[in-house]
């Protein structure tokens, strides 16, 4: 028997327990891994809350994010001992995910644990800093330079936006946050932005084109902030696109794209092949430093997690949440 989150659904709606579970129940796979630690990101709080539907089967355990190890394989690229992290691949949506002590998956999901991290500074980092990363590769890829001036990262005090800030910073990019949490200016300038702006300059309808701003952004809200960043884009720059906290819409225009070149990226880190998601996590080992992950990481346990997952939505989570499955 094993301790893990449980999500089900009947006739009265949904509900959500800390349950005790058997390894029978497991999906299938062919990896087994003792999970060490999980973490809680929006699509996770979506899930628990039940605000989106999120979760496809019931029941579900949820968590996008697992580290830990091995302890049966038949998969040629993974043995029992091995460290293995995961991230996205619709884990915690249609098989069960990582908020449990075991968790059962295919291999093809999985990628060796950095070497520079443990399993809680994997799951510190988790699917929001390795989207961060994406990200970062992305704009770099895109030709944009700290030459070009300051990049936006909008919703900065959260996960993304938090790992974001730290990898531009290290990249040599002078960093601008948008926030709407005015009393964490001290906490973005420590991960190193040197400008804070407040999110209600992006956050209202504006100008299909407006003053240029921006060499380019990391964008985690859409809906109408995405559309002002893209709006005050500088001639040839880029936004990457990876949320959607303020809205699924875009209601733009063409106007940044046909009369000043910039470029729309959009970052899936659900479904990335392995060759972008190990280029990911190759720049977090190298480029992350270890002071700045812990200052942005809240651990709690397992039991935790479901009040936490409603702090999440209420937007109070500053940072990233490290969900210790054995505790």
């Amino acid at each position: 028997m094993f301790s893990g989150i449980l999500i089900d659904k009947g006739e009265s709606g949904q509900t959500v327990t800390v349950s005790e579970l058997d390894e029978a129940q497991l999906p299938d796979g062919d990896v087994t891994v003792d999970v060490e630690f999980s973490t809680l990101n929006f699509k996770d709080g979506l899930a628990i809350t039940g605000k989106s539907p999120v979760v496809r089967k019931f029941p579900m355990v949820p968590g996008i994010d697992l580290a830990g190890v091995v302890t049966d394989s038949s998969h040629a690229a993974f043995s029992a001992g091995d460290r293995v992290v995961l991230n996205g691949w619709g884990v915690g949506e249609t098989h069960w995910g990582g908020l449990a002590q075991k968790a059962r998956l295919s291999g093809d999901w999985l990628i060796p644990l950095p070497s520079a991290f443990d399993s809680r500074q994997a799951m510190a980092i988790g699917t929001a800093g390795y989207t961060a990363s994406l990200c970062v590769e992305a704009l770099l890829k895109a030709g944009v330079t700290p030459e070009q001036g300051e990049i936006l990262v909008t919703g900065a005090t959260g996960g993304v936006g938090s790992v974001a800030i730290a990898l531009l910073t290290k990249a040599g990019f002078s960093v601008a946050a948008a926030t709407g949490k005015a009393t964490e200016t001290a906490y973005l300038e420590n991960l190193g932005a040197t400008t804070v702006i407040d999110r209600a300059e992006l956050s209202g309808p504006g100008k299909p084109l407006q003053k240029e701003r921006w060499a380019g952004a990391v964008d985690t809200v859409g809906s109408h902030t995405l559309a002002n960043v893209c709006a005050q884009t500088r001639y040839g720059g880029a936004v990457a696109a990876c949320g959607l906290a303020q809205g699924m819409d875009f209601p733009a225009s063409v106007a940044p794209f046909i009369l000043r070149g910039v470029s729309l990226l959009g970052i899936d880190s659900v479904m990335a092949p392995k060759p972008p998601r190990l280029a990911a996590w190759d720049r977090l080992a190298r480029d992350l430093d270890a002071d700045a992950l812990e200052s942005i990481v809240r651990e709690i346990s397992l039991g935790e997690a479901i009040a936490a997952a409603g702090e999440l939505m209420d937007g109070t989570v500053r940072g990233r949440i490290v969900v210790d499955v054995n505790r």
